[in-house]
């Protein structure tokens, strides 16, 4: 049986609880999320741990922003480390993801849209303009046509997003909540069913997992409930 389409995001509060994390859930998804956080505390001895053995995906989420000479030299420093997916901002512009697709051409370029914890509310004092599902599917059109293989956007727009770009870009969703969940700082969300259904690739699951009893089981339960709702949809996990 293949590993769910799961990123678990590791926002653990040392190295020993990051890897152990890892190790429970591993079996049963096929993405390990390492962010910023962690990896400014770690630096790159937290990809080794929390790979270990498994082989599993490493999705560095360190949101690149910068001009775009300093984004393909960040690429590349962490090109030794093999993630399979890194993060950029797409609003950095098309040349800064351009640059980050060239440095780094075994990679994919996630270009991030618009981030799951801003409202529309939000967006209006930052001057982006328009509600959220515009402003993303802009940034996403933009983000592609620069090179970008894979989007981060909230499940609530990517089903417009999937038909803004087409069927061979990834796309990735955080603010994923199991139903009953709570949504934290996440101010878009859906359940990992419908985000699935909807067209996402791969989903961002990080609290609901790691912050239960169980990790490991936890992860399984949800990647069991995304396998029967993808059966029910004729949609193969």
């Amino acid at each position: 049986m293949r590993p769910a389409p799961i990123a678990v995001a590791l926002d653990a509060p040392d190295l020993e609880t990051a890897a152990r994390w890892a190790s429970l859930v591993t079996p049963h998804v096929s993405t390990i999320k390492v962010g910023l956080e962690l990896y400014l505390r770690y630096g790159p001895e937290v990809i080794a741990s929390v790979r270990g053995a498994s082989g599993v995906d490493i999705f560095l989420d360190l949101k690149l922003h910068d001009i775009p000479n300093t984004v393909a030299g960040a690429a590349r420093a962490v090109g030794r480390l093999r993630p399979a997916i890194l993060t950029v901002h797409a609003a950095g512009g098309p040349a800064m993801i351009s640059e980050a697709v060239q440095a780094l051409p075994d990679t994919r370029i996630a270009a991030v849209t618009v981030l799951t914890s801003l409202s529309e509310a939000d967006l209006e004092r930052i001057g982006l303009a328009g509600p959220p599902g515009d402003a993303v599917r802009r940034l996403a059109a933009m983000a592609v046509g620069a090179g970008a293989q894979a989007l981060v956007c909230s499940p609530q727009e990517v089903a417009a997003v999937r038909g803004e770009v087409g069927p061979d870009i990834t796309l990735i969703t955080p603010g994923v909540r199991p139903a009953g969940s709570g949504s934290q700082d996440q101010a878009r969300v859906a359940t990992p069913e419908q985000a699935f259904a909807d067209g996402a690739d791969l989903l961002v699951i990080g609290r609901p997992i790691t912050g239960s009893a169980d990790p490991g089981a936890a992860a399984a339960g949800i990647a069991a409930a995304l396998r029967r709702s993808a059966a029910a949809g004729d949609r193969r996990v």
